[in-house]
């Protein structure tokens, strides 16, 4: 498995890139902006997913072009799939945009799988910083959207967050991953869920 970061957006999401090494099969997690750095990063790599941890405007600006540009699926859970469709629901309108995407090709629900080439990322829903909110397992690595920051956690302050979903989802569901998984979140530096588990005063 080979991952590639890059920083997008005013915002500075966190866009990655996880491909298989042996098929070149690989998914571009949260594109949020800057299409054209991400689509040259891809290169020759056969993008067959589009997967958004959840559907605020800053993680699926980029959605449309790289779709156009891959023809990959685009998925997001269930909770979140209308949010692709409105500025309103995204969060782009009241930031002055009209940011959509286009409908979800997979719709995903806890538990599901995303297989790329040998990769298995496993679907964790995670509700809280939105109600479809979700982080991605595979092979002791968490991409965590904007669940798990490194010693904070997502905003619950917009529509459909809830702090005390957030703080279950976080305790309950990955605090129980191995203390050496290393967390790539949605912004910021990467963490460890040991450290968190340790250092992070929201879940203390």
């Amino acid at each position: 498995m080979k991952i590639e970061q890059l920083v997008v957006g005013d915002l500075g999401v966190n866009c990655y890139i996880v491909s298989c090494e042996r098929t070149k099969e690989a998914a571009v997690i949260d594109p949020g902006a800057n299409a054209k750095a991400i689509l040259d990063k891809i290169g020759d790599l056969k993008v067959i997913a589009i997967i958004n941890t959840h559907g605020h405007a800053d993680h699926i600006s980029a959605n449309k072009k790289i779709k156009d540009a891959t023809h990959a699926d685009i998925l997001i859970h269930r909770d979140d799939a209308q949010m692709l469709l409105e500025s309103r629901l995204n969060l782009s309108v009241f930031l002055g945009e009209s940011i959509e995407s286009y409908p979800a090709d997979r719709i995903l629900n806890s538990g599901d799988t995303v297989n790329i080439g040998d990769i298995i990322l496993k679907v964790i829903h995670t509700p809280g910083h939105t109600k479809g909110g979700i982080c991605l397992y595979t092979d002791g690595i968490l991409f965590s959207g904007d669940t798990l920051f490194a010693e904070s956690i997502g905003r619950t302050d917009f529509p459909g967050g809830s702090m005390q979903g957030l703080i279950h989802s976080v305790t309950e569901k990955l605090l129980n991953l191995p203390d050496d998984t290393r967390v790539l979140p949605g912004h910021g530096p990467s963490t460890t869920i040991g450290w968190e588990r340790m250092h992070n005063q929201f879940l203390s």
